[in-house]
């Protein structure tokens, strides 16, 4: 279908791509991927013909159509309903109504044979192209894409930029192109709009090309798998998974070919040491350093995988209860968001928020940070919490005359500059980009620097509004690792599957107006939802339920009053954040010792030792018990 033979582009003095080779067949879906930077925009721009090449050739057949959705349609503005512009895409159709209804304005006067032959003739074309059911196709995608009915009238110019893609989205796919080109179709998706987009896609009979960052995506959708990387385009025969599989194959396979050069160079270098100093070895000499010259030299394997090097810091832990939502009921005009909704977040609880835009994601977050007040019921922030809130809007916070590095250093300065750089390298800026100075900087940009900062903050408890937004696949590895070993508590709203699925041991999501929990992984909270789809009476959701704790009352002597009682109470809550210290140092060495080899290789050792490691982390999570009861004890009497 399409052929690029020899492609090379330059941008200034940079090859973007060099003699670049990809053959692109009927049927194919590809996932063309890479980091940010190696021209995967770039890419589609030149096969759609908006950049030419600066050399090589690009073919195909005349007749072949493309549908080209790039993240410039967002500019895109119109005053007719999001239907009418979505069914722009039938363009003939279009035309043969319009003459239509002219021709049969004309019969009301002229019932000449000539105009009964054109109408019928353009009424049989009309049929053959489906005409009658384009309106039809035009509300099944648009409501795929998670558009009500009622919002089908409405004119384009009154939604957001992310609903307007989501319009030039069903417009391409209504177009049913040869060839459909895809950058970042999941960008402004919700999560159901993603699964039918996913659904449409498996089913489509033309080729396809994406340029995605959602992995779990690429994996549901593509056979094959594009790579662009130092100015190729190295293809794989599978989706991403298979990708990730075959390519540490190929690059365990190249590591040892580099070594077995290498090896085999320094040979030769030492013979030519050797036999250089001999006059009669000269001519030998001279003949194996051609050899080495002329040798084509294989490249070592280059690191695309970089890992977290950096740990989080906060200064004190919080209590057993987190955050505590009682009654909560929350609406906007003509839409009920909450109603008399209860929840808790629990200490190391690592929560994903799911489902439909407008269900209330992004407000019940506000609420359980404090951002938004405006609710009836009860939000309450428990014992110790120190919380941080990414949100997009947080880029405001951002001062536009700093540097990027300085951004950090002021509001981190327990890190230190090399593991601010680390952090800040993680999402995308390296080298001299953090000097740059905030004001300079693009949306995506600054919303990286404002994650960056959420990670540095001393928080025991994070709440994430789409972190992974503006994040290519490393960059979203690295934020998983950060959670990952991450020790406090968080909750995130996110429509990167993969990321959910990595980071969560738990799923909220809202339905009824009630905040109802999952307790699992993303992937198994799928598996229960398509089971319970086809259930013809679902069963109750299975959800943790929350621990009473009976709070025995504080018992005062007669003769002992609330100030000494305080004070003594206190004593013993040093005291043994003291002794938790000590244990926690001690469990540290333990676990430390655990992975030495003469532990490790020694049965006897490590089952003494194993045991000894048992004893104290029982003995810390009793007495971090019993801090939580005694700090709860505390907080009654100052109340």
């Amino acid at each position: 279908m399409i052929a690029i033979n020899n492609l090379t582009f330059e941008i200034g003095a940079r090859a973007l791509y060099d003699e670049a080779n990809w053959h692109i067949k009927p049927g194919e879906k590809i996932g063309l991927i890479g980091a940010n930077g190696t021209g995967k925009t770039t890419l589609l721009k030149i096969i759609v013909g908006d950049y030419k090449p600066t050399s090589g050739t690009i073919s195909m057949s005349k007749d072949i159509t493309l549908g080209y959705l790039n993240q410039d349609l967002l500019s895109y503005a119109s005053d007719k309903s999001i239907l009418h512009v979505a069914m722009e895409a039938f363009e003939r159709q279009n035309q043969l109504h319009t003459e239509i209804e002219a021709l049969l304005k004309k019969l009301e006067t002229d019932y000449s044979e000539d105009l009964l032959n054109k109408l019928s003739d353009k009424q049989h074309e009309f049929e053959a192209l489906d005409g009658y059911n384009i309106e039809y196709k035009a509300n099944e995608i648009l409501a795929g894409l998670g558009f009500a009915d009622a919002d089908q009238e409405r004119k384009l110019s009154t939604f957001s930029g992310g609903w307007r893609m989501r319009v030039m989205l069903a417009k391409i796919l209504l177009q049913a192109p040869d060839i459909l080109l895809l950058d970042e179709p999941t960008n402004h998706l919700d999560l159901p709009s993603i699964v039918w987009l996913e659904d449409y896609l498996r089913s489509f009979e033309g080729a396809i090309v994406i340029v995605s960052h959602d992995r779990w995506f690429l994996d549901k959708v593509i056979n094959r798998t594009v790579e662009s990387r130092k100015g190729k385009l190295t293809v794989y025969a599978g989706n991403y998974s298979f990708y990730l599989e075959e390519k540490g194959l190929r690059e365990e396979i190249q590591r040892g070919e580099f070594k077995n050069q290498q090896a085999k160079i320094k040979q030769e270098e030492r013979l030519i040491e050797r036999f250089r100093a001999k006059a009669s070895k000269a001519k030998m000499a001279q003949s194996r350093i051609k050899q080495l010259d002329k040798l084509e030299r294989i490249d070592d394997v280059d690191d695309d995988n970089p890992s977290v090097n950096f740990t989080f810091k906060f200064g004190k832990q919080s209590g057993r209860n987190v955050t505590a939502i009682e009654g909560i009921s929350k609406s906007y005009p003509n839409l009920q968001i909450l109603d008399n909704a209860d929840a808790i977040i629990e200490k190391g609880d690592k929560i994903a928020l799911i489902g439909a835009n407008g269900r209330g994601k992004s407000t019940l977050l506000r609420i359980i940070a404090g951002a938004d007040k405006t609710f009836e019921g009860k939000c309450e922030t428990g014992y110790n919490v120190t919380q941080t809130f990414f949100a997009q809007h947080q880029l405001e916070s951002l001062h536009l005359e700093s540097e990027i590095l300085a951004e950090l250093q002021s509001f981190a300065p327990k890190h230190s500059d090399t593991e601010l750089r680390s952090i800040l390298g993680s999402f995308l800026f390296t080298g001299d980009d953090v000097f740059k100075k905030i004001k300079v900087l693009s949306g995506g940009e600054k919303s990286r620097v404002a994650l960056a900062k959420a990670l540095t903050a001393d928080a025991n408890f994070l709440i994430l509004d789409e972190p992974t937004n503006h994040l290519d696949m490393a960059s979203v590895n690295i934020l998983i690792q950060a959670l990952q070993q991450y020790e406090g508590t968080f909750i995130a709203v996110s429509h990167d599957r993969y990321f959910l699925d990595n980071i969560a041991n738990k799923i909220w999501f809202i339905e009824d107006q009630k905040i109802k929990e999952y307790p699992g992984t993303y992937q198994e909270y799928e598996e229960w939802m398509s089971k319970r789809k086809y259930e013809p009476k679902p069963a109750p959701i299975p959800q943790l339920q929350q621990k009473e704790v009976k709070k025995e009352p504080v018992k005062q002597q007669p003769s002992e009053d609330k100030n000494k009682q305080l004070k003594k109470l206190n004593g013993d809550l040093t005291r043994m954040e003291q002794q938790i210290a000590d244990l926690e140092k001690e469990v540290k060495q333990l676990e430390s010792k655990l992975t030495e080899d003469g532990v490790y290789n020694n049965p006897a050792k490590l089952k003494e030792t194993n045991a000894t490691y048992q004893q104290k982390q029982s003995s810390l999570n009793q007495v971090q018990q019993q801090w939580e009861t005694l700090a709860e004890q505390i907080m009654e009497l100052e109340a």
